[in-house]
């Protein structure tokens, strides 16, 4: 079998709340999908991180530089086409754009595995005949705290047994937490904003509301040092890793102990094959694994695929929020604080051509 094409697909879909009466919310959500087609008939789909002015960079490299380095190739001959690519495009820096783009091309490589071996992605990583995964509801941030807490109570009536809030303030904490009761988990996303200090202060303030954890409160997010020094003092579980790339950059975090919870996305990291050398080394380090997946594509299913197949990882993270249409056919939503594991070879679903035409942006 050989690669005898790659496409990429750049999606733009409006976003709406999921809880009534679900106004449209401002913006558009963006795709980055990667085709990889085959002589023998067989097409792969993968994902790649495209949030904030990045897609067309990703594109760029997938189009000009990744490309090249796999036509004619054995699709499954992942772990070589890996290290061609990793090697080949070093000299641009091993994180960031660049990874984003070897992420989509290495999860639409394992598609095209298990399609091959008629096997879904978790089983063909050595995962048990798993049919759902635990899933928490990731909120948006908001504005008004009453739109948060009808967010909260929705999720929790939807069977939600964990929240996490990307709220930075103690008030809207306490909202939540007075809206929920104590029974229900929530976490806490800061999004890289604070200095320690600051990180600390705050983290004491949240100490009466029992954060199941924190989550990258600190800027720089690769400042492990700071992260450690800030959970041994504050208590609270530490999360981190979305943004890291590559099993090296969570190497070091594990080293410096600055995490209890680590986060690696699917479509940042490096795809399925990073991602899971990520969770081998959570298990030597006895820490688990809470996937970073606020997607809505072949990125999501590959996370949910890489949690069934992981004894180190935990939850899906599902983000609180519906698309107007779904790329993938038959899409499951989060049922009583489950994800229906796709069961078809491969991520498991198939592509809805039309949705795929109706929300592509031209190139």
């Amino acid at each position: 079998m050989k690669i005898t094409d790659v496409q990429v697909h750049l999606l733009a879909v409006p976003m709406k709340e999921v809880f009534p009466p679900s106004p449209p919310i401002a913006g558009v959500f963006h795709q980055i999908l990667v085709e990889i087609k085959t002589d023998e008939g067989i097409t792969g789909y993968g994902e790649s991180f495209a949030l904030r002015g990045t897609p067309h960079a990703t594109i760029a490299v997938i189009d000009q530089v990744l490309k090249p380095l796999i036509l004619g190739e054995d699709p499954s001959n992942i772990s070589g086409l890996m290290e061609r690519m990793y090697r080949q495009t070093h000299l641009f820096g091993r994180y960031g754009i660049t990874t984003f783009a070897i992420s989509g091309v290495d999860i639409a490589l394992w598609d095209i595995a298990g399609k091959c071996a008629g096997l879904p992605l978790h089983r063909l990583l050595g995962g048990t005949k798993a049919t759902e995964v635990p899933a928490y509801a990731s909120l948006i941030r908001y504005n008004d705290r009453e739109k948060l807490k009808a967010a909260a109570l929705d999720a929790k009536g939807a069977g939600y047994a964990m929240l996490k809030l990307h709220q930075v303030d103690v008030e809207s904490l306490r909202t939540v937490r007075e809206a929920v009761g104590e029974e229900m988990k929530i976490t806490m996303d800061i999004n890289c904003a604070w200095s320690p200090e600051k990180a600390l202060d705050m983290a004491r303030q949240f100490t009466p509301y029992h954060l199941f954890w924190l989550e990258e409160p600190i800027w720089p997010p690769e400042d492990f040092q700071s992260l450690a020094r800030l959970g041994r003092i504050c208590g609270i579980p530490i999360a981190s890793g979305e943004n890291a790339c590559t099993a090296y950059q969570f190497k070091a975090m594990l080293d410096a102990g600055a995490a209890t919870y680590i986060q690696p996305s699917a479509i940042k990291v490096g795809g399925v094959s990073e991602w899971h050398k990520v969770a081998v080394l959570a298990e030597a380090f006895n820490v688990k694994v809470a996937a970073h997946s606020p997607y809505f594509g072949p990125g999501l299913l590959a996370t949910a695929h890489l949690i069934a197949a992981s004894p180190s990882a935990d939850w899906l993270e599902y983000y609180y929020v519906a698309l107007e249409a779904s790329v993938m056919k038959d899409l499951p939503r989060v049922k009583e604080g489950f994800f229906a594991l796709p069961q078809g070879p491969g991520l498991g679903l198939e592509i809805d051509p039309a949705v795929l035409q109706k929300y592509r942006v031209p190139s």
